[in-house]
Formats: C-alpha cells, sequence, structure tokens
C-alpha cells in the first residue's frame, strides 16, 4: 500500500512560491484537485492569470518539489490551470458584474502607437486564454473599427433579458466603439459632457458579460473622458504608453501623474517604436533616441513592461484590419507583445494580492 498522501504533497508543494507574489502555492490557495491513486499522482496548480510569464517555471519547480520529497512517485502529472484575481470593489460591481479587472491604456500625447498597443494588448491576453473586452473611449478618434476589420457598420443587437446591447466580437475580444454607431465620415461634434457620457453608457448599457479583463483605449492627454472613467468605476489599473524620445516622455509623465493624483494604480510604461531592426542586415536603430521609457519607469517607481519595435507590419496590419499578434503570431515583434501582456497580466495579480487577504482552502479528490 502506498505511503503517499495528500498531507505529503502539500508540505512538499509549500516549497514552491510563485515569484511575483511571494508566497508559496499552498498558502495562495493555488493547490486544487490533488488525485493519488496508487504511485501515481495528478496535482492542479491554479495560478492568477492563464498569461503568467512563469507558468513553466512554476511548474518544473512543483516537479522537481513533489519528485524530491516523495520519491515513491511513478507517475506525476503537474496540470497548469487558472483563475483570473479580481479587482473586488461595490461600485465597480455594481456598474460591471461580471468584469474582474478594468484596465486604461493612456498616453500624455497622441501619435504613440496607443489604440496599436492597446488592440495588439487584448487580443494578445485573449489568445493565452483569458476573457478579454475592448472600450474605444477615444470618442473623437475612433479607431478600433478600423484596426479590427469592422469597416462595414455591423449590426448591434440588444439582449432581450437585460435590454442591453451585445458587443462585438473579433479575434476572441469582446468590442465596442463608437465608431460602430455612427457614419464612418461623420465627425462627433460633441462637448466634453457629451462624450464623457458615451463612456459611461458603453459600460452600464452593454451586456459585456464575465470578462477577466476590460482594457479602455483612452483618448491622448488628461481631460474629460479620463476624469470620467475613473470617477464612474474605481480602475483596477493603468498603463502609460510612450516613444522614447522626451517631447513624449514630459507628456507621459503627466498622464502617470494624473493617475496617482486619483488614486488608481499605474501597472507600468510601455515604449511603444523603441527600436528599429534592419530586415536586410540585423542591425538596430534607435530612430527616437533609447531607453527613455525605461529611465522614466525607474524615476517615477513603476514597472517598465516592455519596448516595441518599429515594423511595418503592425502599422499595415492596423490599417488593413489584421493586427500584427493575429496576423503574424510567431513574429519576434509579437512574441514581445505576448512577453508585455504577461508583464501586466502579472502586475494586476500583484496589485490585487495586496488588496485581497488569500483563503487557504484545499480541494482534494483521493
Amino acid at each position: 500500500m502506498s505511503n503517499i498522501t495528500t498531507d505529503r504533497i502539500l508540505e512538499a508543494l509549500k516549497k514552491v512560491d510563485d515569484p511575483d507574489l511571494h508566497k508559496d502555492l499552498v498558502t495562495l490557495n493555488m493547490v486544487k484537485n490533488i488525485k493519488i491513486d496508487g504511485t501515481n499522482v495528478s496535482v492542479d496548480i491554479q495560478l492568477t492569470t492563464p498569461a503568467c510569464p512563469l507558468k513553466d517555471e512554476i511548474q518544473n519547480d512543483c516537479i522537481a518539489a513533489l519528485k524530491n520529497d516523495i520519491p515513491e512517485i511513478t507517475e506525476l502529472n503537474v496540470n497548469m490551470t487558472s483563475n483570473v484575481v479580481s479587482h473586488s470593489n461595490e461600485r465597480k460591481n455594481a456598474i460591471l458584474p461580471g468584469v474582474k479587472n478594468t484596465i486604461a491604456v493612456a498616453s500624455g500625447k497622441g501619435g504613440v502607437g496607443k489604440s496599436t498597443v492597446a488592440v495588439n494588448l487584448a487580443i494578445a491576453l485573449a489568445s493565452q486564454g483569458a476573457t478579454v473586452g475592448l472600450i474605444d473611449a477615444d470618442i473623437y478618434g475612433p479607431s478600433i473599427p478600423l484596426m479590427f476589420g469592422l469597416t462595414e457598420k455591423p449590426k448591434i443587437y440588444q439582449d432581450p433579458n437585460t435590454g442591453k446591447m451585445i458587443p462585438l466580437e473579433k479575434f476572441g475580444v469582446k468590442l465596442m466603439s463608437i465608431g460602430f454607431l455612427i457614419e464612418d465620415d461623420a465627425p462627433v461634434i460633441w462637448r466634453g459632457p457629451m462624450a464623457s457620457g458615451a463612456v459611461k453608457q458603453f459600460m452600464t448599457d452593454i451586456n459585456w458579460g464575465d470578462l477577466d479583463y476590460l482594457v479602455f483605449d483612452l483618448p491622448p492627454g488628461t481631460g474629460d473622458i479620463q476624469l470620467t472613467l475613473v470617477q464612474t468605476i474605481p480602475l483596477t489599473g493603468a498603463i502609460i504608453v510612450t516613444t522614447p524620445q522626451d517631447v513624449s516622455l514630459i507628456d507621459a509623465k503627466k498622464g502617470l501623474k494624473m493617475f496617482n493624483r486619483v488614486n488608481v494604480p499605474v501597472f507600468g510604461i510601455i515604449e511603444n517604436m523603441s527600436y528599429f531592426i534592419a530586415p536586410d542586415t540585423g542591425n538596430r536603430y534607435d530612430i527616437f533616441s533609447s531607453g527613455g521609457g525605461e529611465r522614466l519607469a525607474n524615476e517615477l517607481n513603476v514597472k517598465f513592461l516592455g519596448g516595441i519595435p518599429i515594423d511595418s507590419r503592425i502599422r499595415e496590419g492596423g490599417d488593413l484590419g489584421r493586427p500584427i499578434v493575429d496576423a503574424f503570431p510567431s513574429s519576434a515583434e509579437s512574441k514581445k507583445i505576448k512577453e508585455i501582456s504577461q508583464n501586466l497580466a502579472a502586475e494586476i495579480s500583484i496589485v490585487n494580492s495586496k488588496t485581497v487577504s488569500p483563503k487557504i482552502e484545499i480541494v482534494l479528490d483521493n
């Protein structure tokens, strides 16, 4: 008879820490569904996001700990699952009851590729198994319809049960934009309160269902829409998009300080158009200077989530409705964006872990 027990398995896994949360997996309630069949063992490790950048490292550490502490195991399966940690807030839950986390993608100035970053990050998160929505909050210059290839006027339906509109969906991302509701060449000539009201309706009048992440693509600057958003729902956090040159960094700093003043955590800075790799020689060129985003992150004590290089396919993908993460998933640029999305997901988990005390609960199936 095997002397392998659930207690021995748990003791072994207490030696494995989540490198981001700095606690062991048992304390974090990540150990699920322990199954023992003689000398065969199966255990699920439930991560805080499917986009965990350290998934393989944690899995390998679990295997090593179990084999080292319980050498009698002949067959071992460590299955990696996920359940995204929610930013719990009564006001947010009342407006967006099924949405776990709300993320603002912002920039201090226009022209830094903020929408391109927001679109590709959303698709990258969805491609890794997360449920994702995207609100185009740039009411005066909506670009999401073009970037998702929804150039014809789509039909917006109402949910007969809730009376709310059903968002469109493409590339695994649920979408809403003012561009779906107006003619392509019609300017939005609204005063600030009307534009802010539209953003509110995108939250309250749309049936978003259950989402791990709802991304807001904000207009540039620090104006009415930004303030409306942070006053309507407590955001889980924000990210700032910049380019390396000083003129962009100055405005990025203003945007970051705005979120600090309204008590919104800033997950980090993304540097777009970071560098260029010549396709014929492989040489790197820092067209817009270099390292500015990382220096700003260090100066303001926030995470540098990563830099995205200049590549014509990124621009072409946005114009043609095939973002690079979907069109060229194996490209170096797509892999970099995926890495940034994993860094973002990790930061969200870290922020949420500081506000939620984990309840230790082990689910066993012997």
